[in-house]
């Protein structure tokens, strides 16, 4: 239902711009145009008409589109889009040419669709195939932009990492062979962004991670009083379910557990309290604690929820719930963000349309404020110009 959807989708977003009022904003989607990219980049088309020509976004003088919609080049196609956009307050807004190593004035809006390899403005890569073998065609991989506002300049890094293919094979060992993939490509994404060829700036990245908890443990807490029943396919002896049952009250089933059954009979473990019971087992990111920071998680598992509009809060029974979408940053980029000197609450890390079906991913934003001159190691910090 992509028209019903991007109205719900549109009203959400616009009620958090408005609400919080971005000099700048960024925003980036993952898999744009779905899985049907032949039929749905009409959609994608009107989508992006809407966000630029609306009411809502009418103080946003400039902007920037990246969308990656060369769907027939198998070698690149990320189905990547990165939107940026400049309130009509901010004064000298600069973009990084990353072929003539410059920062070039922001203005107007422009989009950029088809071939980006030829943009100049922005780094993108697709993930080489033999990261994820067991799918064929993979769209995964990361757009990079690098902004400077005033003195303070950062990168942008939009990113999609490698999914679980199967909670079984997920379930088998702690950490799973997914994470260990995810953990590859990320660190290759870090790597990349921080080589010799450019200065090196400030960044953010931010997309969808696909990081998952560890399936084993999960199970084994939520089903530790459980007995487990194996199923096997007659013919390969594989195993293509597991049934965990309570050992008494009438031996009810508490989880299904297939290649894409994640079927466990309280999804409200996942909702009461955010599911913050939980973010023991979100350990993906410990591994890079040393090169990326977090602000902390308080909003539930934004993924994968119901695509039935009527059932905004919803799990789907695919996979077990998860922190799939998150903004990370560097160290450096941490210490951008203007701590606030009274009790204000600057800095909100949240999700969008908590209550609304924005299909099965809630997407997640952050707002904050940046300290002037604070993006450049020898910038004057008394320059005065507060950037949110």
């Amino acid at each position: 239902q992509p028209e019903n959807l991007q109205k719900n989708w549109l009203r959400e977003f616009y009620q958090v711009v408005h609400a919080h009022k971005p000099h700048f904003m960024a925003l980036h989607c993952q898999e744009f145009g779905g899985k049907n990219y032949e039929a749905s980049m009409s959609h994608v088309d009107k989508f992006v008409k809407e966000l630029l020509s609306s009411d809502a976004m009418k103080d946003y003088n400039r902007a920037r589109v990246y969308l990656d919609e060369n769907y027939k080049s198998q070698e690149h196609f990320t189905a990547l889009g990165s939107f940026y956009f400049l309130h009509e307050s901010l004064k000298n807004i600069y973009q990084f040419d990353f072929k003539a190593k410059k920062y070039k004035k922001v203005t107007g809006k422009e989009i950029y669709s088809d071939t980006l390899e030829s943009t100049p403005m922005l780094e993108k890569e697709k993930f080489p195939q033999d990261y994820f073998p067991e799918c064929k065609w993979s769209r995964k991989g990361f757009i990079r932009t690098r902004w400077c506002i005033t003195d303070c300049a950062f990168d942008l890094v939009n990113i999609h990492l490698f999914h679980d293919a199967s909670n079984l094979i997920a379930w088998e060992t702690s950490p799973s062979v997914y994470s260990g993939i995810r953990h590859k490509a990320l660190g290759y994404v870090l790597d990349r962004i921080l080589d010799q060829r450019f200065e090196k700036v400030s960044y953010f990245v931010f997309g969808d991670f696909n990081f998952r908890l560890d399936a084993k443990a999960v199970v084994e807490t939520l089903c530790a009083k459980a007995t487990m029943q194996t199923i096997r396919a007659a013919d390969t002896n594989e195993v293509v379910k597991l049934i965990f049952r309570e050992s008494d009250n009438d031996r009810k089933v508490m989880l299904q557990l297939e290649k894409k059954l994640f079927d466990y009979f309280n999804q409200d473990v996942f909702r009461d309290n955010n599911g913050t019971a939980l973010l023991e087992f979100d350990r993906e990111l410990s591994v890079f604690k040393d090169r990326l920071y977090e602000l902390d998680i308080s909003f539930p598992p934004s993924y994968p929820y119901s695509e039935d509009s009527s059932q905004g809060k919803q799990y789907m029974n695919t996979r077990c719930p998860a922190w799939c979408d998150r903004i990370l940053m560097s160290h450096s980029a941490k210490e951008l963000i203007l701590k606030s000197e009274n009790d204000e609450k600057i800095v909100i890390y949240d999700h969008i349309g908590p209550n609304v079906c924005m299909g099965d991913h809630k997407p997640v934003f952050l707002s904050f404020r940046i300290a002037a001159g604070a993006g450049k190691p020898i910038a004057n910090v008394h320059k005065c110009c507060v950037v949110q």
